[in-house]
């Protein structure tokens, strides 16, 4: 304390710190509090608003995609997103259900809130560079949403899968010569990446700042609260006949739309 009583630097940065600590921990409390579903197929209809028939179409060609590529594309609908955003809700869902490759991160998860009026594609690491978040929106935009508004959830969501399909198994050129998803030149960042700029940066801050000690309690705890959450819902990750995630990941990639 100087003289006066104004705090001084140190302990300003100290109080800074322990804020910063406070909401990061807090905002994975909030994750892991999640009611996910359970990973029970290719198209896990939480919402009821697929027609067994539009299901079945659309979980066999799910499946002879990750047949012939590799590539784990799951559909989810939900009934609620427990008060969360969308983006959030997806990575952490996709991350619960670690789909696509462990070694090449290859999966796609397509989210449908319906009581929300949101939807999202969220894209592993490996597919980024091809499933890009300006692609991911037109899909939305052009192949989803008017669908949607109309009340037809199951001809939405099959048109969607048939458009991710046409970017992750067809050669560029080809693909840019569709109207359906042909880009216009100005294209504009997803607000999903500057939210995780953001976030990297406020942890860099934190590393610079916080003492040794402080970082290494910080990393222990969140390993432990995260393996604790992950561990605790584990026995719901697969069914269906044994579908299963591969231990893929995400970090964020894809876009969101509204209807």
């Amino acid at each position: 304390m100087k003289a006066g009583g104004t705090p001084s630097a140190h302990g300003r940065r100290g109080w800074r710190v322990a804020i910063a600590f406070t909401a990061l921990l807090c905002t994975i409390a909030t994750a892991l509090s999640l009611n996910l579903p359970a990973l029970s197929g290719r198209v896990v209809d939480q919402a009821n608003i697929v027609q067994p028939s539009t299901r079945n179409a659309i979980e066999q060609k799910l499946a002879d995609l990750e047949t012939k590529s590799g590539i784990q594309l799951v559909v989810a609908t939900v009934p609620s997103l427990e008060g969360q955003e969308i983006e959030p809700y997806a990575n952490e869902l996709f991350r619960n259900w670690k789909l696509g490759e462990k070694t090449k991160n290859n999966g796609v998860l397509l989210l449908v809130a319906p009581n929300e009026r949101r939807v999202r594609i969220e894209v592993g690491y490996g597919l980024e560079g091809t499933l890009t978040d300006a692609l991911s929106k037109v899909i939305i935009a052009n192949a989803m949403t008017p669908r949607f508004k109309a009340g037809d959830f199951g001809d939405g969501i099959s048109r969607g899968v048939d458009d991710i399909i046409t970017v992750l198994t067809t050669d560029a050129s080809e693909w840019q010569q569709r109207p359906s998803l042909r880009l216009d030149n100005q294209q504009t960042a997803d607000p999903i990446s500057w939210v995780l700029i953001a976030a990297l940066i406020a942890l860099i801050t934190l590393l610079v700042v916080s003492p040794g000690f402080r970082w290494f309690f910080l990393n222990v705890v969140l390993n432990i609260l995260i393996s604790s959450g992950r561990s605790s819902r584990s026995g719901g990750l697969s069914g269906g006949g044994g579908f299963s995630g591969g231990g893929g990941s995400s970090g964020g990639g894809g876009a969101s739309g509204s209807w």
